[in-house]
C-alpha cells in the first residue's frame, strides 16, 4: 500500500529557520489539503511548533481546522459574494477577507442576521488581478470600514512575481504600504499588515511588515533562488509486489511501447498516476524556456527511476495507473523491498495516507 512520508524532525528543522528568517509571526498557510502534507497533521506540527494563525482557500477546510485550532485564528484567504459561503465564515467565527464593495455587503447581511460582528483582513490588488480592491479603488475600499458588523483587524497583498522579480515585488509592496497609509489617513486602523509569501520571504528582503504567509516554504520545494538551507521533504513510498524475469524483445506497459533488449529482472511496484507518480503541474506562463523544459520533461521521460534499497533503478514501460514496471536488473531487489519516488506532495492524491516520521 502506497504512503506519502515526511521526515517530522527535518519539517521542524524548515519551520525553526523560516521563523528565524521571517523575523514576525507566522501566518501558515495550509491550504491544498496542507499544500499536500495533510492538512490536519501538518497543521499539527505548525501549531506545536508555535505558529497560532492559519489560512485557507475554502469554506471546507474550516471544519477539519476546528479540531485543531480556535476559529478565531483561522483567516479564509477567499474574498466572496456567495452568501452560502460568508455564512459558514461568520457562523464559525473565522477571519473573512474582503476584497470588493460586494464582498463586504454580503459578509455584512450574512453577519447581522446571525446577530455576529465578523472580524475580517482587507485585501488590497497591488498586481496580482485577482481578489481586492485596486488601488485606485481607495474610496470603495474605505467605505467598507464603515460596516456595523465588521470589524477590520488586517490588509494583505499577494505577490505576483516574487519567484524571479524582485523589482517588481519591491514596486508592489510600496504600492500597498501607500494604499494602507491613505486608509489611516482616513482615520482607520489598519491592524496587522502582510504581504510576503514563501517566495517573497525567501528571495526579496524587507518584506516581513507585521506577519507572514508561509506554506511551500515548510515543504522545503520553493521554485526560487535561496540561502536558507530547508530541508526537501516528501517521499511516495510503497513496498515491492512482485518480482518477474522475462526474455530479450518482450513487450512491458500498455500499448508495448517498450521492448527489452536482454532479459530483465523487473519489479513491480504499486505506485502508479493514481498516486501522483508520472504527473506534473501545468505551467501557469508559456514562455520560450517553459516549452523548452517541456521538451526536456518529455525527452526524459524515458529516465524516470525509482529508488529500492538506497539506488535508482528505471522505470520501463507506460506508467500505469497503480502499477509501475522498474528494471533491476543484476540487483538483490526482492518482494518486500521499500521502494519510494521524489514527487511534489501537491501531485500526491489526497486519498493517499500521509506518515509523519
Amino acid at each position: 500500500m502506497s504512503r506519502y512520508v515526511i521526515d517530522k524532525g527535518k519539517l521542524i528543522e524548515n519551520i525553526g529557520l523560516l521563523k528565524e528568517k521571517a523575523g514576525v509571526p507566522i501566518i501558515g498557510v495550509v491550504k491544498g489539503n496542507g499544500y499536500g502534507f495533510g492538512i490536519k497533521e501538518f497543521t499539527s506540527v505548525l501549531k506545536e511548533n508555535g505558529i497560532n494563525t492559519f489560512a485557507v482557500t475554502e469554506v471546507t477546510d474550516i471544519a477539519p481546522l476546528k479540531e485543531i485550532v480556535s476559529e478565531e485564528n483561522i483567516l479564509v484567504m477567499r474574498s466572496t459574494c456567495v452568501e452560502s459561503e460568508a455564512e459558514i465564515i461568520a457562523k464559525n467565527g473565522c477571519i473573512a477577507t474582503i476584497g470588493s464593495q460586494e464582498a463586504c455587503r454580503v459578509m455584512d447581511k450574512v453577519s447581522a442576521e446571525l446577530g455576529v460582528k465578523t472580524k475580517c483582513h482587507l485585501k488590497i490588488d497591488t498586481g496580482m488581478g485577482r481578489y481586492g480592491f485596486m488601488p485606485s479603488e481607495i474610496n470603495k475600499a474605505i467605505e467598507c470600514y464603515k460596516a456595523e458588523n465588521l470589524e477590520f483587524i488586517g490588509a494583505y497583498t499577494h505577490f505576483s512575481s516574487a519567484f524571479t522579480n524582485t523589482a517588481l515585488t519591491r514596486a508592489q509592496q510600496i504600492l500597498f504600504e501607500d494604499t494602507l497609509k491613505q486608509i489611516e489617513k482616513a482615520g482607520y486602523s489598519v491592524g496587522t499588515r502582510h504581504c510576503a509569501n514563501s517566495p517573497a520571504l525567501l528571495n526579496v528582503n524587507g518584506v516581513s511588515m507585521d506577519a507572514v504567509r508561509l506554506g511551500s516554504a515548510f515543504t522545503g520545494r520553493v521554485i526560487t533562488k535561496s540561502s536558507l538551507p530547508l530541508n526537501r521533504l516528501g517521499r511516495l513510498e510503497a513496498e515491492v509486489v512482485d518480482i518477474k524475469t522475462v526474455p530479450a524483445g518482450y513487450s512491458v506497459g500498455y500499448n508495448g511501447t517498450f521492448k527489452t533488449s536482454r532479459e530483465t529482472k523487473i519489479a513491480i511496484v504499486p505506485i502508479g498516476h493514481y498516486d501522483g507518480f508520472g504527473l506534473s503541474k501545468g505551467k501557469e506562463r508559456v514562455t520560450v524556456r517553459s516549452i523548452l523544459s517541456l521538451i526536456k520533461q518529455f525527452l526524459m521521460k524515458k529516465h524516470l527511476t525509482v529508488e529500492i534499497n538506497g539506488k535508482a533503478y528505471p522505470v520501463i514501460g507506460d506508467i500505469g495507473l497503480s502499477h509501475t514496471a522498474v528494471d533491476v536488473t543484476g540487483s538483490d531487489v526482492k518482494c518486500g523491498d521499500t521502494a519510494s519516488v521524489d514527487i511534489s506532495p501537491l501531485m500526491v492524491n489526497p486519498r493517499i495516507e500521509r506518515v509523519y516520521n
